[in-house]
């Protein structure tokens, strides 16, 4: 298990995902799990979703206080990525900002590198 800064989260983002946590009952044993899966316009798409259950592989973070895992395939493309969650005109929605990404699509959830 990797304990430090690896991803990051921005404390807009850190705000709705406590947000949500508490709207949906979710204890604190509860995390953020990310992950990148085929798919998308660009052919890579974030994966985000609420879990307790760590498996052996995972890789843990912690920035501002929020627990963030992923699997061993998805930290190498995560690496020093922050979410980011905005209330613009542009929409309002959480967003990944990936320094390794090459190329993403306008909608911000899809990436290739």
């Amino acid at each position: 298990m990797n304990l430090g800064a690896g991803i990051y989260i921005s404390d807009n983002a850190k705000q709705q995902v406590t947000n949500l946590l508490e709207k949906d009952g979710k204890q604190d044993d509860h995390f953020l799990r990310i992950s990148v899966v085929s798919g998308g316009c660009s052919g890579l798409s974030y994966k985000m979703d609420f879990d307790n259950t760590l498996t052996p592989t995972d890789q843990v973070f912690e920035d501002k206080g929020v627990k963030i895992v992923t699997d061993r395939k998805s930290v190498l493309y995560l690496f020093n990525t922050t979410l980011e969650f905005t209330e613009g005109l542009n929409g309002k929605g959480f967003h990944f900002v990936n320094p390794n990404a090459s190329r993403t699509c306008a909608c911000g959830e899809s990436f290739s590198l």
